[in-house]
């Protein structure tokens, strides 16, 4: 039996689940999120706790159960609590700012690029070098964290470029000078 997949989880007391129509919805004091189920994977719903159980034993049954426990428990996370993914930004003259909706950023290119949230994301800029992306949905924060962070990748050598907070860029030597 998947290790992920049998693993209960324990609802906050803010949050509800409901199942209708191969569709669980998860709701909470942030906002809804909506998953659609495949038939071979069901839900039971005792006292505040959600276990996923699957129909049978077959490759595709055990390779979803993991999978969806893992997205209806970021969905209840996600509904009470939120995430978030800082992204630090390195290189001289390279800054972000917040023009009305949009993200401006400054990153060495002959023009600046803006970039737009999509519904249900909200980006703030505490500083000009770091950049916060939050949301109820993980899957789309971490989408838009990396859509952010592709405009600019870190480069090994001088450490330049957009990179996650918790992230660790391996730095290259140079090239060595001549003998």
């Amino acid at each position: 039996m998947s290790r992920i997949g049998k693993l209960p989880i324990k609802l906050a007391e803010q949050a509800k689940v409901e199942i209708k129509d191969n569709f669980v919805t998860v709701t909470g004091p942030k906002g809804s999120l909506q998953q659609q189920m495949v038939p071979e994977i069901g839900l039971d719903i005792d006292d505040g706790v959600v276990t996923v159980t699957r129909a049978d034993d077959t490759k595709r049954s055990r390779a979803l159960h993991g999978l969806y426990r893992q997205l209806v428990s970021n969905m209840a996370e996600g509904v009470t609590g939120g995430f978030t993914k800082k992204l630090v930004i390195n290189g001289v003259g390279f800054r972000a700012e917040m023009k009305k909706d949009l993200l401006a950023l400054t990153l060495g290119y002959s023009h600046m690029i803006y970039f737009k949230a999509p519904a249900g994301i909200t980006i703030a800029c505490p500083d000009p070098t770091t950049v916060e992306v939050s949301g109820i949905d993980k899957a789309l924060v971490g989408q838009v964290a990396a859509k952010i962070r592709s405009f600019r990748k870190p480069e090994p050598y001088r450490g330049k470029g957009i990179r996650y907070s918790d992230e660790v860029v391996r730095r290259k030597e140079g090239k060595a000078a001549g003998k």
